[in-house]
């Protein structure tokens, strides 16, 4: 049997659940400056499969790294950590 690379995950919030079947996931994170010792917020944005539509803005998922499905989506929703209130 073939062993599974290990894949990248990620937690974030879903900022865009306007396309079909896809979702905009944002991850933050706090960095030290390295000159000035400030810590900056950084963040990054993910395009993520959504196979039924169960997402909505404001959700913290997490995502898990796959193959190209398109130009921009190669990350795949995993599960919903928490439903926005």
């Amino acid at each position: 049997m073939e062993k599974r690379n290990l894949r990248k995950e990620r937690v974030g919030v879903v900022t865009s659940n306007k396309m079909q079947k896809s979702i905009v996931v944002s991850e933050t994170k706090k960095v030290k400056h390295p000159k000035y010792g400030k810590f900056v917020m950084k963040t990054k944005k993910y395009v993520a499969h959504d196979e039924n539509n169960d997402c909505n803005e404001g959700d913290t998922v997490r995502i898990m790294e796959t193959r190209k499905l398109s130009k921009n989506k190669c990350w795949r929703l995993v599960d919903v950590i928490e439903r926005a209130k």
